[in-house]
Formats: structure tokens, C-alpha cells, sequence
């Protein structure tokens, strides 16, 4: 997630005790979160009560798709669950942000030095990963409140647990992709961004290739949004704004490779230092023209207004892609990152490769 620079590498006498988890650090940055995870809760406050207000006044398009649920007060955990999603997304949003900054060329302001943007960083990243599991708990008191007459008590926890904390355990409608999305995202999540308390145990290069993965969650957890978010289920401005809202992200990932902060890092196709190997050239040179392919697909879907929405009326298409799509794409980066593991894990009789614990905590 960021650079945490002038920590030695453990002694191998010591080496034992670096490869347990650094919860000291963990609890230094769960504290420095505080006023972050505040602000989160603040704002998700003000969303529910925005959602609700809309719903009691009936302009809200979620009553289009879910006219049972046009009173505000019956199914209040829906909304504050909707509300956390859209606090969590937010974060995101900003963690992947200020990730990209500190791992990239930050723009040369004063006050926007390393050092705060890598703490900016975690906090905001731990503070996503709180909203998250906050959203799946509404959603998980919102299906009890919704379907609490249909089943006996203890079945209906079972079930609802299988449906929101299991991948794959939804069974119905839209939910069977967009939830299966946001469940993996949210596991991802804690593994990749907690793997950087990990990082004096795999060593500073592993956490690093670890990292750069963690662009994935965003990308699904807007896409979960997207699919299954009843105030963006309809075609409409605010649907092509939070499409069109990735754009900055996009552009700042373009630059972060294009102009990373690690000089190792560039794309250097002439001169002495060019890259002699095919692999890493090949998979940098792809990984820049998948992001200007990315940012090619945004303008053109802003621009068309052809952003995937349902029309409100007549048929609409279901929601791609079928679930065995998603399993294939999960082996698949399991496949990616058990190979990076393998490839760049500490020798065994070699203290870790922490020594500078240069760690970019960026998002890509």
C-alpha cells in the first residue's frame, strides 16, 4: 500500500519473530484511522438519511424496481446498507487515489509529501475495508428484517449467512453476479491490503508484486456497484457520472506507469538499460496499453450514455457474466499470485528481503 522506508532487515537471529504479523504496526494505524473511520461513519450517516428522505418522498428510482419496499421506516436496514456501500466505494475510491499518488510522480506540492500521502493511505485503506464489512452486515440484517416471516429463526440465519458471506451463496436474480463481485472483493481485500503487515516476513519485493493486485478490488467492487446498486440500476445522469467518475483514476494509473516513483519500474525500449528480458517488457507494455484501452472505454461509454443501465421499461438484458465466468477468472488470478509467491518468496536459509521495506503501497 505504501513505502515504509528505514526499517532494517531482521537479523537471523531475529527472524523468527519477523515472520509473525506486525500487529503493533496494525494497531498504530487502526489508531491514526480513527478520525478517518469517523469521517466514513459521518458521511454514511448523511447518505442513509438522504436515501431515506428520498424514499419517503417517493423520488427515489429504487421504489421503480422494489415498489414493496416504499416504506422507508419497514426496511430501513436496506437502505443504511445501501448507504455503507456507497461510503465503502467512496474510500476506495480515495485509497486507490492516494495509492497511485505515492507510487507514482507526486505533483511537486509541498504539503503533498511521501510520507503523508503513504499514511493517507492506510488509514483510508483500513477505513474501506471496515465500510465494507459494515455494508455486508446491514445487507445481512436487511435480508433477516425482509424475509423473517418466511422461515423459522435458526434456518433463515443459516441461509442468510451462506447468501451474503459466501461467494457464490446467493442464489437468485442479479444478486448470483454482483454479490458473488463484491464478496471477492471484499476477501481480496483483506488479504492484500493486511499483506503489508506480512511484509518484514515476504520480504518487501513479494509485498510489493502482492500489492499491485489490489486494483482488482476496486474494479470489482464498482463493478458490484454498478450491477446491483438500485440508485445506478436504471439508465441516467447519475449512472454515466459514476461511470465517468473512473476516469481520474484511470488517467492517474496511466501516469503511475508510465512515470513510476521506482526507477526499475519504467518501460525503457531503447538505450543501455532497456529491458533485455521478454516477459517484463511484454507484461509492462501490456498492463500500459490495457489502461489507455480502459480510458478509450470509459470516454466512449460517457459519450454514447451506452453505460449498461436497465431501461425502466420493456425488457432488459441480464447481467453479465454468467458465475462460471467469475469462478474461471478467480482460479485463473489465484493461478497469477500463487506464481508470484512462488517466484519471489524469501530463500529459506536467507533472512527476508525486507531490508529497506521501500514498500509502495500503491494500488496497481
Amino acid at each position: 500500500m505504501t513505502d515504509v522506508t528505514g526499517s532494517s532487515a531482521p537479523s537471523p537471529g531475529k527472524r523468527g519473530g519477523a515472520r509473525r504479523f506486525d500487529w503493533r504496526g496494525l494497531g498504530a494505524d487502526a489508531r491514526a484511522a480513527v478520525p478517518d473511520a469517523s469521517l466514513g461513519l459521518l458521511l454514511t450517516g448523511l447518505i442513509f438519511w438522504w436515501l431515506y428522505t428520498r424514499i419517503e418522498n417517493g423520488t427515489s428510482p429504487s421504489i421503480e424496481m422494489m415498489p414493496p419496499f416504499d416504506e422507508a421506516s419497514d426496511y430501513w436496514w436496506y437502505w443504511l446498507c445501501q448507504a455503507f456501500g456507497w461510503s465503502a466505494l467512496l474510500w476506495a475510491y480515495v485509497t486507490v487515489g492516494f495509492g497511485l499518488l505515492r507510487s507514482g510522480t507526486r505533483p511537486p506540492w509541498r504539503w503533498l509529501s511521501a510520507a503523508r500521502v503513504e499514511k493517507w493511505h492506510r488509514t483510508t485503506s483500513l477505513t474501506t475495508i471496515g465500510l465494507m464489512f459494515m455494508h455486508m452486515v446491514s445487507f445481512f440484517a436487511a435480508e433477516l428484517q425482509t424475509n423473517f416471516e418466511d422461515q423459522p429463526a435458526g434456518e433463515l440465519v443459516r441461509d442468510t449467512l451462506v447468501k451474503v458471506f459466501v461467494p457464490g451463496g446467493y442464489p437468485t436474480g442479479t444478486g448470483r453476479v454482483a454479490i458473488f463481485l463484491g464478496l471477492i472483493a471484499f476477501y481480496l481485500a483483506i488479504v492484500l491490503g493486511l499483506a503489508f503487515y506480512l511484509r518484514q516476513a515476504t520480504g518487501s519485493r513479494l509485498w510489493r508484486a502482492l500489492h499491485r493486485f489490489v486494483i482488482i478490488v476496486y474494479v470489482l467492487s464498482a463493478w458490484h456497484t454498478l450491477l446491483y446498486g438500485t440508485n445506478v440500476w436504471f439508465d441516467g445522469s447519475f449512472r454515466t457520472l459514476v461511470w465517468a467518475l473512473q476516469m481520474p483514476l484511470a488517467g492517474l494509473l496511466l501516469l503511475r506507469l508510465l512515470a513510476p516513483a521506482r526507477p526499475s519500474e519504467r518501460l525503457r525500449l531503447r538505450g543501455p538499460r532497456r529491458e533485455s528480458r521478454s516477459l517484463p517488457l511484454t507484461a509492462r507494455l501490456a498492463g500500459r496499453l490495457a489502461v489507455v484501452a480502459t480510458l478509450a472505454g470509459l470516454l466512449a461509454v460517457i459519450i454514447s450514455g451506452a453505460d449498461g443501465g436497465r431501461t425502466d421499461h420493456g425488457h432488459s438484458s441480464q447481467p453479465w457474466p454468467d458465475r462460471w465466468i467469475i469462478w474461471t477468472g478467480l482460479l485463473v488470478l489465484t493461478l497469477v499470485l500463487v506464481a508470484v509467491v512462488h517466484r519471489l518468496r524469501p530463500a529459506p536459509d536467507k533472512p527476508a528481503r525486507g531490508g529497506h521495506l521501500a514498500a509502495d503501497r500503491h494500488s496497481d
